[in-house]
């Protein structure tokens, strides 16, 4: 496996993969004890001999870094299995509706994200592009906001956001190397809920009081942050049950947070 870009997911995956006997290469924008540097002669070398090449990398400014210096290499590798991490900010806003692989993109703040997304799809006829929600995981939820006191409980009852614990990330990822067509999948758990919500519950967990609840104007947040109460979605992932045969460890935010604490 040639990972592109070590980042929290890969980690995890790296790590399962060479718990289980691969052989791992992956790289970091600056080389180090784990990766080799993206701009390394070493890379292409392993472009070339990987069974499985996976980016996570995100797209910079208005391009894909891995394809802009690697996607004719990348088109003519032996691989037999190409991944690509993506988004499912792709949708843009659909009004809190639900959201699965048909539906329409480019309707969003992440038109850069959408054309990488795009590009991989159309670099070769074996991509399978996995499009991610919120992801959490140990030692990066909401538990870990919460315990910081960095949280913000924002009263915004119709917007519901999808999220997916790492690990069910990783076991989708595993199980697309023998299952399920190459394509597009949404991958996801099984209840959309609001940001207020999933708060509270880990402050329950934890035994914290309640963030004071703000609207939108007197909450004081990035723009970033703000951004992301501009667009409402709810991702159903049913071609994942289907075709890759999952079923979440994490279905919920409520199992994945204990999980987490």
């Amino acid at each position: 496996m040639l990972i592109l870009g070590l980042g929290y997911t890969t980690t995890r995956l790296a790590r399962r993969l060479v718990d289980n006997g691969w052989q791992v290469t992956a790289t970091r924008r600056q080389g180090d004890g784990d990766a080799i540097a993206f701009d390394s002669d070493d890379v292409a070398a392993a472009i070339d001999t990987a069974t499985h090449i996976l980016s996570s990398v995100p797209p910079v400014d208005d391009h894909d870094p891995v394809l802009t210096r690697y996607g004719a290499r990348l088109a003519a590798a032996p691989a037999h299995w190409v991944g690509y991490l993506s988004s499912t900010g792709v949708y843009g806003d659909a009004g809190g509706a639900w959201v699965d692989e048909a539906s329409p993109v480019g309707f969003g703040r992440r038109s850069a994200r959408m054309a990488a997304d795009l590009a991989w799809q159309q670099l070769r006829d074996d991509v399978r592009v996995f499009r991610l929600p919120g992801i959490y995981g140990p030692r990066r939820s909401v538990i870990d906001r919460v315990r910081a006191g960095a949280a913000q409980r924002i009263d915004a009852p119709l917007h519901r956001f999808s999220r997916v614990h790492v690990d069910d990330i990783v076991r989708s990822v595993e199980a697309s190397f023998d299952r399920g067509a190459p394509g597009v999948f949404n991958i996801a758990d099984e209840e959309p809920a609001t940001s207020a919500a999933v708060i509270e519950y880990a402050c329950n967990l934890l035994g914290m009081t309640y963030p004071p609840l703000e609207s939108l104007d007197e909450a004081r947040m990035s723009p970033m942050a703000r951004g992301f109460y501009a667009e409402s979605r709810q991702v159903a992932a049913g071609k994942m049950t289907r075709e890759l045969g999952i079923r979440l460890t994490y279905p919920d935010f409520r199992s994945g947070l204990r999980a987490c604490l």
